[in-house]
């Protein structure tokens, strides 16, 4: 069974930082793309981040470029998603996301 499990969601003031984490489960973890999405209240749940647990390539949103960094730690079969600088349009819950199965999210809250 796929599982996923975020947290290091929290409150921060503007320009803070907060690294999340994602560990996973059930699947062979270098085979596959683990992304970070993100959704606020009423909008559409958007892509923050992407790593392959292959090679490591990576891929971000233009929202969390030079800002954000996802990485990998194999051996921990768990993603990071470090968060500096942050804005309060950061504020929202991030969800971690492998073939098409999601953790529960964990809640960013920045303040201004």
């Amino acid at each position: 069974e796929v599982q996923l499990v975020e947290s290091g969601g929290g409150t921060v003031q503007a320009g803070g930082s907060l690294r999340l984490s994602c560990a996973v489960s059930g699947f062979t973890f270098d085979d596959y793309v683990i992304a970070w999405f993100r959704q606020t209240p009423g909008k559409e749940r958007e892509g923050v981040s992407c790593i392959s647990g292959n090679d490591g390539s990576t891929y971000y949103a233009d929202s969390g470029k030079g800002r954000f960094t996802i990485s990998s730690d194999n051996a921990k079969n768990t993603v990071y998603l470090q968060m500096n600088s942050l804005k309060p349009e950061d504020t929202a819950v991030y969800y971690c996301n492998v073939l098409g199965y999601w953790g529960k999210g964990t809640l960013v809250t920045v303040s201004s």
